[in-house]
């Protein structure tokens, strides 16, 4: 294994002078500039957790005949249904969505150790994201490409230290929200309203106990927001009730970019951004498909479609927007976040 120029301490005294974007130090460039590396030897796919929907959702799109041709080929070929030990909701879902990745002839296993040498790819969809750094780690030694479903991590701490790690090994990660591929969304990536000159978001805001506030289910809006307005947000202000969250980010430029949670009424995902040619709703959803074939075109690449940059600013806030809230709604810069890992 190739070992890093940076000691521990010099990485994060780096980091903390970087500001925000961790990756933007010289040896975590994204992959998308590095020498291209090939990765993949099949298409092979295996799964880590089976205490989520998504896990059978992937399943089935992958292995689905009708569905597989606009895969390219991978398919689910083997799942451990480890996942989350002490989140009822998510263990609850374990004997249903093995029963239906079963379907889809995909072998069960007991641990990730007897999955990785049969598969050439990983989605690690484990629901608890206390357990992604040690299962990232498991899967980065093997040298398997891997994404990583929501929440990326349960820290902002372990989001860094997975990337890290990852590019030590040179083996490339990925995380995303399904809701950072509505059509609206990428319409205003692609230029469709000129530059964003602010935007508002809105997502469930389910809480979990063992998870920071935002994390568990609120990410989906706030990914939405930087999809939208792209990062260096600089400082977070929150609002909390019972039924609502509501966190408004200033970015260095001056514009402003809200997220609104709800815990009661409809379930929706969605938002408007506001662009110099015009607006745009964004919204509603759309599923997964989006996502699935952006996972595979990794695959296939080894570049991250999401830089790392981008995915920890995002943790940032969010852990930014738990320490507003603590404040009384008081703002606070990322910037400390950053400067508590130095």
């Amino acid at each position: 294994m190739e070992k890093s120029k940076y000691s521990r301490l010099e990485f994060m005294k780096n980091a903390t002078m970087a500001g925000i974007g961790i990756s933007l130090l010289p040896s975590l460039v994204s992959f998308s500039r590095r020498e291209k590396k090939t990765f993949i030897t099949g298409k092979r796919v295996g799964i880590i957790g089976l205490d989520t929907s998504h896990s059978s959702t992937f399943t089935r799109l992958l292995n689905d005949p009708e569905e597989n041709a606009d895969f390219l080929g991978y398919k689910v070929i083997a799942a451990c249904p480890r996942g989350s030990m002490d989140i009822k909701s998510s263990v609850n879902q374990i004997p249903g969505c093995t029963e239906k990745v079963k379907k889809y002839g995909v072998e069960i296993v007991n641990s990730v150790d007897e999955l990785l040498p049969k598969v050439d790819v990983v989605l690690l969809n484990t629901n608890d994201g206390r357990l992604h750094l040690e299962q990232a780690t498991q899967v980065i030694k093997a040298g398997k490409p891997v994404f990583v479903d929501k929440p990326f991590a349960a820290s902002y701490k372990d989001a860094v230290a997975i990337f890290r790690f990852a590019h030590e090994n040179k083996v490339p990660v990925f995380t995303s929200s399904s809701i950072r591929y509505l059509s609206a969304a990428q319409e205003v990536v692609a230029g469709k309203v000129g530059k964003v000159l602010g935007a508002d978001t809105f997502s469930p805001a389910i809480l979990e106990k063992t998870h920071p506030d935002l994390y568990w289910y609120a990410i989906h809006g706030v990914e939405l927001l930087f999809t939208v307005m792209g990062i260096g947000c600089v400082k977070v202000s929150r609002y909390q009730t019972n039924d609502t969250e509501y966190v408004v980010g200033i970015w260095k430029d001056g514009r402003i970019g809200a997220f609104r949670g709800t815990r009661s009424g409809e379930h929706q995902y969605g938002g408007i951004a506001f662009g110099e040619k015009g607006n745009i709703v964004l919204g509603p959803s759309e599923g997964y498909k989006a996502l699935v074939m952006t996972i595979v075109n990794f695959f296939e690449t080894g570049i991250p479609p999401v830089r790392e940059e981008e995915t920890l600013e995002i943790f940032a806030f969010m852990d930014a927007a738990d320490r507003s809230k603590k404040k009384n709604g008081k703002a606070v810069n990322l910037r400390s976040v950053v400067n508590d890992l130095a």
